[in-house]
């Protein structure tokens, strides 16, 4: 099985990680239209990667996924669904919490593969918001992995 690399972003990867997360929206994010994709798809190299700490997960030097943390939150996290079941967002997730610290995430409630993929993995619901960031009509679960997880995994 090939090596599963992490590293930092660079502005080299912006094409590759819209690539990514694309083709992770159109297999998981059912509930938006392709307008409203594109529109996503626009803003993600001018507004959203700038405001994150961006790190890639690479398989055979190939970018197969990427996570952003800022304060103590995760606040993306896509995999290309060709690298799905391979522990890669399984990998992002891990290195959010225990390097970067990430507790919180939001999780768009019409997608309940990436609900069940965070409660399998120790977050709980700890609130729920009716409309997005944008205030358009995709609700949010707002998600937390408790101090207590986090330090029984880092002790075992």
């Amino acid at each position: 099985m090939p090596e599963l690399v992490l590293r930092r972003a660079d502005e080299g990867d912006t094409d590759r990680l819209v690539e990514v997360w694309r083709t992770a929206v159109e297999a998981t994010h059912h509930f938006l239209s392709p307008s409203d994709v594109d529109g996503y798809s626009g803003r993600l190299a001018t507004e959203f990667f700038p405001m994150v700490e961006l790190v890639v997960a690479e398989l055979n030097s190939r970018i197969v996924g990427f996570s952003g943390t800022t304060e103590g939150r995760l606040e993306m996290l896509f995999v290309d669904p060709a690298a799905h079941g391979r522990g890669v967002g399984t990998a992002l997730l891990d290195r959010a919490v225990h390097a970067q610290g990430a507790t919180d995430v939001d999780v768009n409630e019409q997608n309940p593969d990436a609900v069940a993929f965070y409660k399998r993995r120790g977050f709980e619901q700890i609130g729920r918001s009716p409309l997005d960031s944008d205030g358009r009509p995709f609700p949010l679960l707002h998600m937390r992995r408790t101090d207590a997880q986090t330090r029984d995994e880092s002790t075992a």
